[in-house]
């Protein structure tokens, strides 16, 4: 329990740490139904702990607040009403202090209950809990960037807070992957989430997967070749998506005085040329590895090679679409609703980004977004 302990103290400091260079009023905007404010992002991982372990596993423990559930629940049905989603930056109050002295409530209970193992044999959904709160300390600060890069200030988030100049790189090989059958997924043992599982075997051909991601300065010749307006390499989802919303270059990158520039939280900044590419949907991945005369690798053929190529500073699109492993099992309850649900028209993506939380990583993590999102730290590894 110790380790647990340290674990869960280590978490919970590091979501207030990405909130320290905050104003007051940075916690409260929401400006798309995607992205959610700090402050919710606070209450609902603190409303996790709350709901799934003190409330049912500690005896005689008392809701800090009858309303907070509706307020802070995110998507568990089973667990009842919630807040609209798009209605999370309209909620004035709590204020960031209530909110603040809510989690120092869950956070002396917790800490408690595991100093005194009041809790039963409950570590793996703690464990959860904790992934959760990784989950969202980058989703907090992806969403927060999202929100600030609206403003004409380009305000700094926090001098020397990137994440987007990290992982500098030129073109790298390709390396050969030999055909077989392979084993995919996270072994029985050890904390994976459900859709890792169940391991299985897969048929793979021989294939190329390239060593390195794709750079700004490579991705700018597929803009300055007339990438963002030749309808051959664009699916035709994706070409309607660009045309209805104007998008002629990635997110985040805007050209002044005719020279390329990017936002980052460390405010508006020349574009890097050999720096990795970041804020890419799926859409723009695909369009130009078919520019390239390439592709996006399978999530199998990402996994498989994973070990021979350097993985972690962007989230990587692949060509897989989002969908369970045989022998996938939904838990019963609200946990279960946590990925198997949204198992339809989203795409698979690997590895990890700089935003992600450090040893919150593993080769056969799954993450998945909907084709056209942009606004997490993702980037193109091309296959053959």
């Amino acid at each position: 329990m110790q380790q647990l302990l340290s674990d869960y103290t280590a978490t919970r400091e590091h979501t207030l740490k990405l909130c320290e260079p905050l104003q007051t009023e940075d916690y409260v905007p929401q400006p798309a139904e995607f992205v959610s404010p700090p402050k919710w992002h606070l209450a609902h991982t603190t409303w996790f702990f709350e709901e799934f372990v003190l409330q049912p596993h500690y005896p005689g423990y008392k809701l800090y607040h009858p309303q907070y559930a509706y307020l802070f629940n995110s998507y568990y049905n089973f667990v009842g009403q919630r807040t609209v989603r798009a209605k999370r930056g309209d909620l004035s109050r709590p204020t960031v202090a209530e909110v603040l002295a809510y989690r120092q409530h869950v956070d002396k209970y917790m800490t408690e209950a595991l100093e005194k193992g009041l809790l039963g044999d409950i570590s793996y959904l703690i464990v959860l809990g904790l992934n959760h709160e990784q989950q969202h300390q980058e989703l907090l600060i992806t969403d927060l960037k999202y929100t600030l890069a609206l403003n004409p200030l380009f305000p700094v988030y926090k001098e020397g807070f990137s994440l987007v100049g990290e992982g500098q790189q030129s073109a790298g090989d390709y390396i050969a992957v030999a055909g077989g059958n392979y084993w995919l997924g996270a072994p029985a043992e050890g904390f994976a989430y459900d859709n890792e599982r169940d391991r299985h075997q897969v048929h793979l051909d021989d294939y190329k997967i390239a060593a390195g991601l794709v750079t700004n300065a490579e991705y700018l010749d597929f803009i300055e070749d007339g990438g963002y307006e030749y309808f051959a390499w664009w699916h035709d989802e994706a070409f309607s998506w660009l045309q209805q919303n104007n998008i002629t270059h990635p997110l985040y990158w805007r050209k002044i005085d005719r020279e390329w520039h990017q936002y980052t939280l460390a405010g508006l900044v020349p574009l890097a040329p050999q720096a990795i590419l970041a804020h890419i949907s799926f859409y723009e991945a695909s369009a130009y590895a078919m520019w390239a005369g390439k592709r996006l690798p399978t999530e199998a053929e990402w996994e498989i090679a994973s070990d021979r190529f350097a993985w972690g500073q962007r989230w990587e699109w692949t060509q897989s679409a989002y969908t369970p492993y045989p022998g996938f099992k939904i838990a019963p309850g609200a946990i279960g609703e946590y990925n198997g649900k949204f198992m339809v028209n989203q795409m698979v993506l690997r590895g990890a980004s700089t935003a992600t939380y450090p040893g919150h990583s593993r080769s056969t993590y799954r993450n998945f977004f909907h084709p056209h999102m942009q606004w997490q730290v993702t980037g193109i590894r091309l296959a053959e």
